[in-house]
């Protein structure tokens, strides 16, 4: 796979198929587009091209309304790796792609990248004040000499699989439906920082995430995750929330991982997402609390989860 970061610069050669989407969090709904834009570049002896905003258009447009990431730019291109798309553009959203119109935008896909077709999804919107429809497009195919594949919606549970579901499913704790509609674990990945270590007093030693607060967090509660720590897997604990019993006012994604022993402040961690266990509560001591640690941990042995 080529990965570029062209925003009109750079001229390509060959005929290529490109994927015009935001695609964040590459849901089911993306996986068919890129699915479809594959087909089409093998079919017609071409490259298939994924053209996506390395940072989200609001970030821009309008800040305070930027929705949560799903995924990070090194995670998307490890999957749209995995998944053989020939080429990545992950171009950065600017003030003059903003001002660039419909028309003129397409044009200048076509141009610089010899854009043989083009591949959308049922409700993609482009160029200044998103005016670009699919009708528009429609219309330019022909002057500007590209083929014009739309891809319809792809449901789940009789909804349409979206990014906006998907962050309202996390937000909600539907943790089982966010990994049928990603189709893959929601993770959260930042380093170890050190936290009041209270836990190791009961027996339950964790490790607080500091995780980048730009993404989605589930809501408050108890977790049954897999942490991944240098290429690692061990069954884990995570509470997310304001720890109550011990009357802490910070709100921390703590986890204690399983069997496991080792001091890894200012690490790495992954941090997968696989049940939910129950509600954060506030015990009447540390004892209780123990005694509950103790069930959850039992929980977490018992279940058959042990990759991602």
């Amino acid at each position: 796979m080529i990965f570029i970061e062209d925003n009109f610069k750079k001229p390509l050669k060959g005929n290529i198929y490109i994927a015009l989407g935001s695609f964040d969090g590459l849901h089911m709904g993306h996986l068919k587009l890129i699915s479809e834009t594959i087909r089409l570049a093998k079919e017609n002896d071409g490259k298939s091209m994924i053209y996506a905003f390395k940072n989200h258009p609001l970030s821009i447009i309008n800040k305070e309304m930027t929705p949560k990431l799903l995924m990070d730019n090194e995670s998307k291109l490890n999957i749209l790796s995995k998944l053989g798309v020939d080429i990545v553009n992950l171009v950065d959203f600017d003030s003059n792609l903003m001002k660039l119109a419909p028309e003129e935008f397409i044009k200048k896909i076509v141009e610089y990248y010899n854009c043989k077709g083009i591949i959308v999804g049922f409700n993609y919107r482009f160029g200044y004040k998103n005016l670009g429809d699919l009708d528009l497009l429609d219309k330019l195919k022909d002057k500007y000499n590209f083929t014009l594949n739309v891809v319809p919606p792809v449901y789940y549970l009789e909804d349409i699989v979206s990014s906006s579901r998907i962050r309202n499913a996390i937000s909600d704790g539907e943790i089982v439906k966010t990994k049928e509609m990603l189709t893959r674990h929601y993770m959260l990945t930042g380093s170890v920082m050190k936290g009041k270590q209270l836990g190791r007093t009961i027996g339950f030693p964790t490790v607080n995430l500091n995780y980048d607060k730009s993404f989605v967090l589930p809501k408050g509660g108890v977790y049954l995750t897999i942490v991944e720590y240098e290429n690692k897997l061990y069954k884990g604990i995570t509470n997310i929330g304001y720890n109550p019993t011990v009357a802490d006012n910070k709100l921390s994604i703590e986890t204690f991982i399983l069997d496991f022993n080792m001091c890894i402040y200012e690490n790495i961690i992954k941090l997968y997402f696989i049940d939910w266990i129950r509600d954060e509560k506030k015990f009447n001591s540390l004892e209780e609390l123990k005694e509950q640690l103790i069930k959850d941990k039992y929980f977490a042995n018992t279940s058959n989860i042990i990759k991602i």
